[in-house]
């Protein structure tokens, strides 16, 4: 998580943000799982996500002006920026503003094994789930789909995430090959980052049992 200083800006739009980021996860989800709502709820649905993507975008404008670093604000806030591009990654506002929340209330900071396994479990369950709509979304309904459902779907984000890969579903269209190859690179990000958190703990249980053995348990100590 970012631990530079967040400006009185930051402060005040975090809870927007996050606000934006749950109403676009659900009108997203409702969008995509109630086909047989009225038009007029989907178009309402569509109105919030659209206000949600702008609501993103704004701020990051406004960060950008305030800042007068040109480009190398997007190359230091390069996520942000993804963030705007790709409304998959919105999400992720909420696993930041909690950190953030956190730090700015000085709660008990958690050990970095267990902040790196809460915030991967928070993040993988919000992509998990907007990448599972995302291929229901663009796969239904298409010829030879193997992801019928959004059962399916979910089963297929599981697999992916967790670098599996049964291919007993799998994506079928451009659009949902491309959510694919985003979600499997992040799974092995994820894999990567619990798999060295662990390690380190394992070494440091290790070391610390070591140095509390007393000496005339070592081999060769008189």
């Amino acid at each position: 998580m970012d631990e530079r200083p967040r400006t009185p800006w930051e402060h005040r739009m975090e809870t927007p943000l996050t606000l934006a980021a749950l109403l676009f996860l659900a009108s997203y989800a409702v969008r995509v799982l109630g086909r047989g709502l009225p038009e007029a709820v989907r178009d309402a649905c569509l109105a919030v996500t659209s206000a949600a993507w702008a609501v993103f975008a704004l701020d990051f404008a406004i960060r950008w002006r305030h800042s007068g670093k040109g480009l190398s604000f997007v190359r230091r806030h390069w996520l942000d920026a993804v963030v705007v591009v790709l409304p998959l990654l919105r999400p992720l506002q909420i696993v930041r503003t909690y950190d953030a929340v956190r730090r700015r209330h000085e709660q008990p900071r958690l050990s970095l094994h267990a902040r790196v396994a809460t915030y991967a479990g928070m993040s993988a369950t919000l992509l998990g789930f907007a990448a599972a709509l995302a291929v229901y979304q663009v796969e239904r309904g298409q010829p030879h789909a193997t992801i019928r459902t959004f059962g399916d779907s979910v089963w297929w984000a599981c697999s992916t995430l967790a670098t599996v890969g049964y291919g007993d579903v799998v994506p079928v269209t451009p659009l949902g090959r491309l959510v694919a190859v985003a979600l499997m690179a992040y799974g092995l990000a994820l894999l990567g980052a619990i798999t060295g958190s662990f390690s380190s703990w394992m070494f440091q249980v290790f070391r610390r049992d070591d140095e509390e053995r007393p000496p005339e348990d070592f081999p060769g100590a008189s």
